[in-house]
């Protein structure tokens, strides 16, 4: 095969992440090369079996650093921005990592003229007082200023086998007497499978949808945070309280545990503003087809997907209930 006639090159940022090693898959299977740029690329080898051999490559690239952002778009035709943090860790801040990182991505790939994906959330918004949804708003204004073409999605809570969600709040289940509701859990979310998410990547590399828009993805399911917790302790087994936490005193809390070393908190004062609004497709969305089923995906189901990953966390893990030794 000569270089004319290779599949498109796609560098994918934050590739070996949650949603990123979905959004390889879901490239690998189209035939596309995929260059997986991360801070590790060391850690990054178990992508490698989602692809044919030589499908694909890995490049060390971080975005605070623009000469490394470059260098991982030459030869690109398209590129995916999959990077983002929930919270704060030393010089990986808000800041650095969703704003001037997306605007470094998208200045890199406007450079060697490809398009760009870039995933942002529900809920950006420059204005807030979450510095969370500030920067995702910010970078998104970017973003539009720097390739007017370039495709952004917003996904709701997404949920998977290895999301920080429902993993997370399965895990404190195992110990915590009981599980705190933020606000009472009256907050609505609209959550998404990853799988759905990484498919509408996927068109937007293919090029099968408009160019140019925002899209808000949301699940078929619309629930309050309690509802989610209810759901969840129903899968795995597990009897616990839910008691209603404040906002103002899960802030604190949020504050005390950002401020301890050498672990992830649980929750941040950051992520209590955030569940101060509700986290779902807006009527706009919907009433414009930039949406799951506006783009003909039937969204999958939390009921079909949560049990496949969340039975891990039963007493007897798949075993549980069901009467067999084996």
């Amino acid at each position: 095969m000569t270089l004319s006639n290779l599949p498109p090159l796609v560098t994918v940022f934050g590739g070996s992440g949650f949603v990123g090693r979905h959004v390889v898959r879901a490239l690998a299977r189209r035939g596309y090369r995929i260059r997986v740029a991360v801070r590790r690329p060391d850690l990054a080898g178990f992508l490698q079996p989602l692809g044919n051999v030589g499908q694909i490559s890995f490049v060390q690239a971080n975005l605070r650093y623009r000469s490394s952002v470059d260098a991982a778009v030459q030869g690109a035709d398209h590129v995916v921005n999959c990077v983002g943090i929930l919270f704060e860790s030393g010089r990986n801040g808000f800041d650095a990592v969703q704003d001037f990182g997306a605007r470094a991505v998208a200045e890199a790939a406007r450079s060697v003229d490809a398009t760009l994906t870039h995933i942002s959330a529900i809920g950006a918004d420059a204005t807030s007082d979450s510095v969370y949804a500030a920067t995702k708003g910010r970078a998104e204004a970017a973003v539009q200023s720097i390739l007017p073409d370039a495709t952004i999605l917003r996904p709701s809570i997404v949920f998977g086998p290895e999301d920080g969600f429902f993993n997370k709040f399965a895990a404190m289940a195992r110990i915590a007497p009981v599980l705190p509701l933020v606000g009472g859990g009256k907050t609505k979310f609209q959550p998404v499978y990853v799988e759905d998410v990484a498919e509408v990547v996927a068109r937007s590399v293919d090029g099968s949808i408009a160019r140019g828009k925002i899209y808000e993805l949301g699940g078929r399911d619309v629930a309050t945070f309690k509802q989610c917790l209810e759901m969840m302790l129903e899968i795995v087994g597990r009897k616990r309280p839910l008691v209603s936490l404040p906002f103002g005193i899960a802030s604190l809390m949020g504050s005390i545990a950002s401020a301890v070393p050498l672990i992830t908190p649980p929750l941040t004062s950051d992520q209590v503003k955030l569940l101060k609004k509700d986290n779902v497709v807006s009527a706009a969305a919907k009433a414009e087809g930039r949406t799951l089923e506006g783009l003909g995906i039937q969204p999958v189901t939390m009921a079909a997907i949560l049990p496949t990953y969340l039975v891990q966390y039963r007493v007897h893990g798949q075993y549980t209930g069901s009467g067999k030794a084996a």
